[in-house]
């Protein structure tokens, strides 16, 4: 092994590791290693190459990679491709933006061809810049044999899943209300609806329908969406409530609403006379005359009507619903079912009264051409209804309203005459295929996506755009003949034209002739819904059926996906849609879903707003081992949200990889020493180690395999929010624990035996842990394990990390009651150190005694065996055990009141007092049994918490303590004591000072103090042997201050400020 130097530059190691793999090809290698093992199937949700990534990206890629990883280094084949997300609305609105473009008349004037061509011009915009992130954050993933979805063999494979679709009757066309982009020109799918949400201030107005056969009586309504008005057909009451017929006695006006419904109007009852009570049922077949005049002939089909249905409430409004079907879900299905419209009516005028571009047509004579959402627009239909005396009230209200996700424009809801695909006939395969996926965390499957999925709605598949699929459909003019088309080869026989591309200016020009005689069948103009493509993505990326389909059935369903809790209702729902209608399977297995990241103000992260680091900047100074730890030890990996803090990532090099850096570099250092002071190589041996007797080798070699179980464990069930933690805790114990500890006999003072068997159990534990960690920080364990390796035979030898299998624990060297003992050593240690800190009493300074009280004999026995440990940790002369508790403990009980009021209710009252003068013998017994019976009421330990406390005087005296135990801290300070605490801080410079000038522990050179202080230079002769024996060298004094010759000089504070100076000179 090579000697490592003092310091390391993480980001810079990484760079030279990043090439290493390059040179050797690591990951096409790792890839071919495993070829004939059993496959790991793994789908890699598709993204847009036209932004740039974020940390989003990172988070789901560092979870996919982790995963992917440990599944090779387990023993199977794993391939990972790379997919982008090339057609749709995003890449269609960057090119509206840059053109100008607002209407289809615009894309047409451009002509489609070169509309679709400036689309595929900026499709891989930032590819280059994916490749950089996803290769500079050690993803290990194919990015050149990726996937497309505008690759023709791509989009072949989606004809034929919507041709499978077809045949098995689940596509119709149909004419219903859905989310619609004005922005965009494009209907939404309503799951694409719900994911941008704002409060912004509408209009919200009463407004007044005259009844037909009394002119004198009008009926009430209301609505946030005036120009809904001009498209009105009914108005629906709910037939169980109760209406009232009022006289307004101010407007004098009489006026129909509902009973529980006059606040919207009247701050009293005193403002208006009832004239009449009625039911629902009463008004249902009421006619009245139309608001405007554009549509008043649909009277003659059943309109201007009262009708009824149970959606309408009593809680805002009027109670009475101003009913327009093609701007209403609930409006649409309340008409089809009381027969005012149907479904076949696509071109009704009143139901085509809003053009694509959002704009009222030629029909709306007073507002043609007119945005609906514009406030103009508002204003002017507002002065409309009063000048006809229809305004009865008007105000503002703000509330929560849909916008474009990509547009960032409000929605509208509008009939529209769409493809779809059936969902409501296949939820329960749907609910049934969900039960079938494993999801952490489980409470997004079984809450959120399952209700998602109860409520799912048919999926309008059609945009009527121009850059994506186009859909296979060729009809003929009277809409009777309808072919599927499912392949290039099929589009070739019906047409006879073959096409190397399937955008729509490759094939919009090609009919097919009818085979009944109805003439020529031409495509539909409408392209699929992106969402369609990304959920096709588990059979388009190995364009099954037409190739691999072998391949494909053994992988499908994939073993595994990862992406962000936006995607229940985007990715996880269109593929489990599209696998249930085609196989009737769930398209995965396991699925782990991230929370979102925020920016550290817990908003959402802004390149606009500049409120989140550059994460290239972050990772080029700290590294992306760093990040990418970061992200996955955080509650993101349990579908919370995630407040991203640079220092975080910072910490985790001072708290994880500064330390276990230094314990790899430590024991680097002292193998050296070994080899040198023996004349010996060392070579690691399972054996040695597990022969030591020593106590701390056998615990952290027993640590050692109960973490590689527990991971095992744990990653078998996708729990990376438990590993991690225990991953950095098991670092934190080497590192802080065992080698700090064990420093003395790493260094050799307990002869070659003993320091060639801390050796063994140090390697060990640092190469397994090196390999274990190898998925989760892949470059630091890539660093470590190239010169750690160089100690091994060379056929045991990997040319890299990720070469070598995932270690499997040793079975002999399990021991439960070591490590049980050794936590419990820590718990006294760090309950020692608490008690110090309160009082100021640094540890430098040594203490007389240190008392551990438990009735917890084997507690005891463990921390006799540690005792040495515990002296040496707190600096202290003595430690008492005793189980004497009646001498020096108090024990009460404090009560859950929350908990015990809910479940006791009144008898809490009576109980509460009694739990206050409970017994040391009645406690003492609760704790050994966990119950305790009060007035029939049987209480546990989640009822009461003991409360343990030191009854002795605490003027001296520092207790703490926990359940289980009590410690007490004594203060004095002899002048022994006091002495020896100036020497461990005269040492503690001198180690910092050798640190500092880059010598090493063996480098011979002579070392000086000089000093005025008595008190001082007294303590450190008295002191001399255990100076000596801490630093290796005599540390001599020195009548004057440092010479010129010296290579190393400091002046120190120890008693006071700057009362010595330490200095080296070389021999």
């Amino acid at each position: 092994m090579e000697e490592v130097p003092q310091k390391i530059d993480f980001a810079g190691e990484e760079s030279k590791i990043l090439k290493f793999w390059d040179d050797i090809k690591a990951f096409e290698t790792s890839v071919k290693m495993s070829e004939g093992k059993p496959e790991y199937s793994f789908y890699d949700g598709p993204p847009f190459a036209t932004g740039l990534p974020h940390y989003g990206h990172i988070l789901a890629g560092t979870i996919k990679d982790t995963i992917t990883r440990y599944a090779h280094q387990t023993g199977h084949h794993v391939e990972r491709r790379f997919g982008w997300d090339c057609h749709g609305l995003p890449i269609e609105f960057e090119i509206d933006k840059i053109h100008g473009v607002r209407t289809k008349e615009d894309v047409l004037k451009m002509g489609i061809p070169t509309y679709n061509q400036h689309c595929r011009s900026i499709v891989m915009k930032y590819s280059h810049e994916w490749e950089i992130v996803v290769n500079r954050m050690g993803r290990w993933i194919d990015m050149k044999n990726n996937y497309k979805t505008m690759d023709t063999p791509f989009m072949e494979s989606v004809w034929w899943v919507f041709q499978e679709l077809f045949k098995k009757d689940l596509v119709y066309q149909g004419f219903k209300v859905m989310p619609y982009s004005i922005g965009c020109t494009t209907p939404l799918s309503n799951f694409e609806a719900s994911s941008n949400y704002k409060d912004v201030s509408d209009p919200a107005c009463v407004v007044s329908f005259q009844t037909l056969d009394d002119e004198k009586v009008s009926i009430l309504a209301w609505t946030t969406t005036p120009w809904t008005l001009p498209s009105n057909l009914a108005l629906t009451v709910n037939p169980k409530m109760e209406y009232i017929k009022i006289n307004d006695i101010k407007r004098n006006q009489i006026f129909i609403l509902g009973k529980n419904r006059t606040s919207i109007l009247y701050k009293s009852d005193k403002e208006y006379t009832i004239l009449e009570t009625m039911k629902g049922t009463d008004l249902i077949g009421k006619k009245y005359v139309p608001m405007f005049p554009y549509f008043a002939s649909d009277a003659n089909s059943g309109g201007f009507v009262v009708i009824g249905g149970d959606f309408v409430t009593d809680d805002s409004g009027t109670g009475i619903v101003h009913t327009a079907p093609a701007y209403g879900e609930d409006d649409f299905n309340v008409c089809i079912a009381n027969g005012i419209i149907s479904r076949d009516q696509f071109k009704r005028p009143i139901l085509n009264s809003v053009d694509a571009n959002g704009c009222f047509t030629s029909d709306v004579t007073d507002f043609a051409g007119m945005m609906v959402k514009d406030a103009e627009t508002t204003k002017q239909i507002s002065i409309y209804l009063k000048n006809k005396g229809r305004m009865v009230n008007s105000a503002n209200l703000v509330h929560s309203y849909p916008y474009c996700w990509r547009s960032d424009t409000p929605l509208i809801y509008k009939a529209v005459g769409s493809w779809f695909v059936r969902v409501e006939s296949i939820r329960d395969k749907l609910l049934a295929n969900n039960d079938k996926t494993y999801w952490v965390p489980d409470f997004v499957k079984e809450k959120r996506f399952a209700n998602w999925l109860k409520n799912a709605t048919d999926w309008a598949v059609s945009r009527n755009r121009y850059w994506g699929t186009p859909i296979p459909l060729w009809i003929s003019e009277d809409g009777e003949e309808v072919v599927v088309v499912g392949s290039i080869d099929e589009l070739e026989r019906l047409s006879g034209v073959r096409v190397t591309d399937l955008h729509r200016e490759s094939i919009d020009h090609i009919t097919i002739p009818s085979q009944k005689g109805k003439g020529t069948l031409r495509r539909i103009e409408d392209v699929f819904d992106c969402w369609f493509e990304s959920g096709s993505m588990p059979y388009a990326q190995q364009h099954y059926p037409f190739e691999n389909k072998d391949k494909f059935e053994k992988i499908f369903p994939a073993h595994f996906i990862a992406e962000g809790l936006d995607q229940t209702r985007g990715w996880f729902y269109t593929l489990l849609v599209l696998s249930t209608a085609l196989f009737d399977k769930p398209p995965f297995q396991n699925l782990i879903v991230n929370g979102l990241v925020l920016a550290a103000d817990g908003k959402k992260m802004s390149k606009r707003l500049k409120n989140y680091p550059d994460p290239m900047e972050v990772v080029s100074k700290v590294g992306a081992d760093s990040l990418r730890l970061y992200l996955i030890n955080s509650p993101v990996v349990r579908a919370e949200t995630l407040k991203f803090q640079e220092k975080g990532v910072q910490d985790m090099i001072k708290d994880v990889f500064l330390p276990w850096f230094n314990a790899y570099r430590f024991f680097v250092q002292n193998c050296l020493r070994f080899e040198k002071a023996t004349n010996t190589t060392f070579k690691p041996d399972i054996k040695v180690a597990l022969a030591s007797e020593n106590v701390m080798d056998k615990w952290i070699l027993a640590s050692c395999q109960s973490l590689i179980a527990f991971v095992r464990a744990e990653m078998a069930a996708y729990r990376l929010y438990t590993v991690v933690p225990k991953l950095v805790r098991f670092i934190e114990d080497l590192t802080n624990w065992f080698v700090r500890l064990n420093r003395k006999r790493l260094k050799g003072s307990n002869g070659d035996a003993d320091c060639l068997a801390a050796l063994n159990i140090l390697y060990e534990v640092l190469m397994t842990i090196c390999v274990a960690m190898g998925p989760f920080t892949p470059f630091f364990t890539e660093y470590m394990y190239q010169n750690l390796k160089k100690a091994l035979p060379k056929e045991k030898q990997m040319d890299s990390v990720h070469y070598v299998m995932f270690p499997e624990p040793i079975q002999e060297a399990f021991n439960t009651r070591i490590e049980e003992a050794i936590s419990r050593m820590q718990v006294v240690i760090e309950l020692g150190r608490a008690a110090r800190d309160r009082r100021t009493k640094p540890i430098k300074f040594p203490l007389k005694e240190f008392m551990v009280i438990t009735e917890n004999q084997q507690y005891l026995a463990d921390l006799e065996s540690l005792k040495s440990y515990i002296l040496e940790e707190l600096n202290i002369q003595n430690i008492v055990l005793t189980s004497d508790e009646g001498s020096f403990v108090v024990v009460t009980a404090e009560a859950d009141n929350k908990r015990l009021g809910a479940r006791l209710k009144n008898d809490f009252k009576k109980i509460s007092p009694l739990i206050s003068k409970l017994t040391n013998e009645q406690l003492r017994e609760f704790q050994k049994t966990q119950t305790i019976d009060i007035l029939g009421h049987e209480l546990t330990s989640e009822d009461l918490k003991i409360i343990r406390k030191y009854n002795g005087e605490t003027t001296n005296s520092e207790p703490s303590g926990n359940e289980e135990i009590l410690t007490v801290l004594d203060l004095t300070v002899d002048s022994v004591l006091y002495e020896k605490g100036l020497a461990r801080e005269l040492i503690n410079r001198v180690q910092r000072l050798r640190k500092k000038s880059g010598l090493t522990f063996n480098d011979p050179v002579s070392m000086f103090y000089h000093t005025k202080e008595a008190e001082l230079k007294t303590a450190i002769e008295n002191n001399s042997d255990y100076i000596k024996e801490t630093i290796l060298f005599t540390l001599q004094f020195s009548e004057t201050t440092s010479p010129s010759n010296s290579f190393a000089t400091e002046v120190v504070s120890i008693v006071k400020d700057n009362d010595a100076e330490i200095y080296f000179l070389k021999n």
